[in-house]
């Protein structure tokens, strides 16, 4: 369904993204973990455009996109058949929770109101949040929030959704009501790229893990395998330190 071929970006002189290749098949619930710095945000917002990378390929249903000379009207096709939750949920403050969700699809896709409404309003019943459509954002607790942004990202039909870190800016308390509604959403087949750092939502939802540490994928594979046998020294060092923090070394830098 989406596959990037050597994809890079850097920032002035800073190389973040070093020829980045991966693959993610229809249904797929792929995790990308990694140290802070290795480039995994920046490799989402690339692929949805959000930043330019500098050059590298994109496929997707098939069709072949140069990252790097990429169109605006591409930009806008592929755009439709995405959609991305940031990790600060990103609403809009001064509208109402249905009203977040109706306006991609009244403003950018010309749904008529009616319409867009009901499908909004099937859209936070999913998420468990249709009891508070006429709230605002200030009045929801941060998972609330977060539910919002995922319905919002429903509304629009993707064939994939991007998960920018979904439960970083959350109180512990709170995490589990999020990774409820993904773990439906996997169990109902939506294709989602994940950034994450819950090695629990990894291990037991995910069905593939892409390993990144300093602008290159280390190791990809299923997720069962990745985390009973992985191939490489340094993903062994990165899940030592994720599940034994306080008995692990410094791990001196691959470079």
């Amino acid at each position: 369904m989406l596959e990037v071929q050597q994809l890079h970006k850097a920032f002035g002189a800073l190389e973040v993204l070093k020829g980045v290749s991966l693959t993610v098949e229809k249904g797929d619930v792929v995790a990308i973990l990694g140290p802070s710095g290795s480039g995994k945000t920046t490799l989402l917002r690339c692929i949805n455009f959000l930043e330019k990378a500098d050059s590298g390929l994109l496929v997707f249903d098939g069709e072949r996109f140069d990252l790097g000379q990429i169109s605006r009207r591409e930009v806008a096709r592929l755009r439709k058949k995405t959609a991305f939750v940031f990790q600060n949920y990103n609403l809009f403050r001064n509208k109402t929770v249905l009203q977040n969700v109706t306006e991609g699809l009244t403003v950018a896709r010309k749904t008529p109101r009616p319409e867009a409404e009901a499908k909004a309003l099937r859209m936070l019943e999913k998420v468990g949040m249709a009891d508070r459509k006429d709230c605002y954002p200030h009045q929801l607790s941060g998972g609330q929030q977060q539910r919002v942004a995922i319905a919002r990202a429903l509304a629009t039909d993707p064939e994939i959704i991007y998960f920018d870190e979904p439960t970083s800016a959350l109180d512990p308390e709170l995490i589990g009501e999020v990774l409820a509604v993904m773990r439906q959403l996997a169990a109902e087949g939506m294709t989602m790229l994940v950034v994450t750092h819950e090695m629990g939502f990894a291990r037991e939802v995910s069905s593939k893990v892409v390993f990144m540490e300093g602008g290159h994928v280390i190791e990809q594979g299923p997720s069962a395998e990745f985390f009973a046998h992985p191939r490489e020294e340094r993903t062994r060092a990165f899940l030592r330190r994720i599940t034994h923090p306080e008995e692990t070394p410094a791990v001196p830098s691959a470079d």
